[in-house]
């Protein structure tokens, strides 16, 4: 009897170890374990109120939502207009650092303080880096920009004064889903801006403002499919971030101190991502900087960067 009892034990304890194994072979899979290449898309959606995208219908962000990890109670700094707000969003640090206070962009220090393309191609040459905008400041020297410097891979800019940011946005998408799709981009940068100029004409409640944001969503779809549609996916862990660079008042602007206008959201998604809550609400700074720590760069304390890692999964063995 004694002899049955202590296989049995045996066997429990076989089997114990068993699950274990399992255990850890499914979360080194879910923080993109192995061997996967990592890669980053920042898709940034401009001027989104929080309250306003609760009630749109948006199924291709409502399922990056479901599947990581989302919150929509970050926050973006005084003052809330686009050329801070994407300054500090796609560099990591505030205004008092790059210098950007406003739409005109004379004056900045984006020698100092680059955005994260930047950074990366400063810290490796071999990073393959994109970037698509229809703001011109964002992509030309209209307004003091850009933001985006030559160091970049490829920058494409599709004029949305001109084309109508509608139609630009459209385009953007288009060029961002060829190079998804095609080409081995390690991280990119896509800009969608309709909807803030929707809202500026309409207003905040308005149901064309609300019309915007699903054809934003829309785009945001058309995205994420160009990257599960690479021939190399299984092999990737991809980490997508959407925010935006500010929300609204109650008359469709922007530029104040409001909890309307400083309260944005922050989603990321991919196998690197932890769905947890975190004690802190995220800041506009840690988009850069989630996506850099994403690709492995080390944050040297020397940048001065204000931003930090946010839902990134750590794997750590109990």
């Amino acid at each position: 009897m004694k002899t049955i009892f202590a296989e049995l034990d045996q066997m429990a304890t076989k089997g114990r170890v068993f699950v274990l194994s399992l255990a850890l072979m499914l979360q080194v899979t879910a923080c993109g374990g192995g061997n996967a290449t990592k890669k980053v898309l920042v898709i940034g959606i401009d001027g989104i109120r929080v309250d306003i995208l609760a009630e749109t219908n948006t199924p291709n962000i409502d399922k990056l939502i479901a599947e990581g990890f989302f919150s929509d109670q970050a926050r973006t700094n005084v003052r809330t207009v686009s050329g801070p707000g994407w300054s500090s969003m796609l560099i990591g640090a505030r205004t008092d650092k790059h210098l950007v206070d406003s739409n005109n962009f004379t004056g900045n220090d984006y020698a100092t303080y680059p955005e994260f393309l930047t950074r990366l191609e400063r810290v490796d040459s071999s990073f393959n880096t994109f970037a698509v905008v229809d703001w011109a400041p964002l992509g030309t020297t209209a307004s003091g920009g850009p933001l985006f410097s030559e160091a970049v891979d490829e920058l494409l800019f599709f004029d949305g004064s001109e084309e109508g940011y509608h139609r630009a946005d459209s385009l953007s998408v288009a060029a961002a889903v060829d190079r998804l799709e095609n080409e081995d981009v390690d991280a990119a940068f896509v800009y969608i801006g309709d909807a803030d100029e929707v809202s500026h004409a309409t207003g905040t409640y308005a149901p064309e403002y609300m019309s915007a944001i699903e054809e934003a969503d829309v785009l945001v779809g058309r995205l994420v499919a160009a990257i599960r549609a690479r021939p190399t996916y299984a092999d990737e862990d991809w980490l997508i971030l959407v925010s935006t660079d500010h929300g609204r008042d109650e008359e469709g602007g922007h530029g104040g101190d409001s909890d309307q206008e400083r309260t944005i959201f922050f989603l990321a998604h991919g196998p690197s991502v932890a769905r947890e809550p975190i004690e802190t609400g995220p800041n506009i700074v840690d988009v850069a900087v989630t996506a850099l720590i994403h690709l492995g760069v080390e944050i040297d304390p020397a940048w001065n960067l204000d931003g930090r890692s946010v839902a990134l999964r750590v794997a750590r063995v109990q």
